[in-house]
């Protein structure tokens, strides 16, 4: 008998004590706000509310006139400093160094017959058949056709140099500007259609087509899995179970079982009675805030204000 009594009294205790004692609390998103640095009126929604989107997909996109015009314009000043700039870095063209040529082979026939006429005049002085003054002329003659070959050699070599260095030094700086003024407007071109830098589902679309759009407002927000989690209240005689990485176990209702998730951030500070609970009892007593994230597989079974039970196994 008392062996009977001992086992009623241990299944009687086993059955008082039913599930363990859960805390309130909520999930919450943290979401990605897609916005354009530039206003403009919004063309294109490529996304609707519950879609899912993955890098790289296009959101939405502004009219992009004003920013297609200025890139075109700093493509047309850099096919022009980089051909100033290749104009700087070669000499004269063929057809001018043919006529510096010309006239170079001009200025060598002149001093060859002034050399020739310079010879004949001296044997003629020689000979005392002309007066010492022809043969000054004739001397000064081949000086000067000299004095023109070396001035033509030294143009045409000239010529075939490209410009002086100071030049096209900032020849390159001009198409250096121009290269950035490009980069710049293709940017800002760029930045007139938005695309998903995360995986994750469309939770609001905040403009319609036609609708004029501010600098920075966002046009599409976004909700990943990883930007899940959920929020309680820990009272603090608690505080002591609970730490950062420990693991926890959350349900709700319609989901199909428990749902594992660790605990993330703990609040350094205490407050009193969160607006979620509305017991008297805890009105006087210090809670401390608790954030979890939950697996990654289920976060997108969680929707942002839902209630949940936390059970801290």
């Amino acid at each position: 008998m008392r062996t009977l009594a001992i086992l009623a009294a241990l299944v009687l205790a086993a059955c008082n004590g039913g599930p363990p004692e859960s805390l309130q609390g909520y999930a919450e998103g943290e979401f990605v706000r897609v916005a354009a640095p530039f206003a403009g009126t919004l063309v294109k929604l490529d996304v609707a509310r519950g879609a899912a989107v993955k890098p790289g997909d296009p959101l939405f996109a502004l009219e992009s006139d004003n920013e297609s015009a200025a890139r075109r314009e700093a493509e047309d000043r850099l096919r022009q400093a980089e051909a100033r700039l290749q104009n700087l870095l070669k000499g004269k063209r063929p057809e001018e160094l043919e006529v510096v040529r010309a006239q170079l082979a001009q200025a060598k026939a002149a001093a060859a017959f002034s050399a020739t006429e310079l010879r004949r005049q001296q044997d003629l002085v020689a000979k005392g058949f002309v007066s010492r003054q022809q043969l000054d002329q004739a001397r000064t003659a081949v000086q000067r056709d000299d004095a023109r070959v070396a001035e033509l050699e030294a143009s045409l070599a000239t010529a075939r140099l490209a410009s002086r260095p100071d030049e096209i030094r900032a020849a390159q700086a001009d198409a250096s500007a121009a290269r950035a003024a490009l980069e710049q407007a293709e940017w800002r071109l760029r930045q007139k259609a938005a695309f998903a830098t995360v995986a994750g589902a469309v939770t609001d679309t905040l403009f319609v087509k036609g609708e004029w759009v501010g600098a920075g407002q966002p046009v599409v927000t976004l909700l990943p899995p990883g930007n899940v989690k959920v929020r309680f209240f820990l009272p603090e005689p608690r505080l002591g179970e609970v730490k950062v990485g420990r693991p926890l176990e959350l349900r709700c209702d319609g989901c199909p079982g428990p749902i594992r998730a660790t605990v993330s951030w703990i609040s350094p500070q205490a407050e009193y009675t969160p607006p979620v609970i509305y017991s008297k009892d805890s009105r006087a007593k210090l809670v401390f805030l608790v954030e979890a994230r939950p697996e990654p597989a289920a976060a997108p079974g969680l929707k942002p204000g839902q209630p949940v039970d936390v059970f801290l196994r």
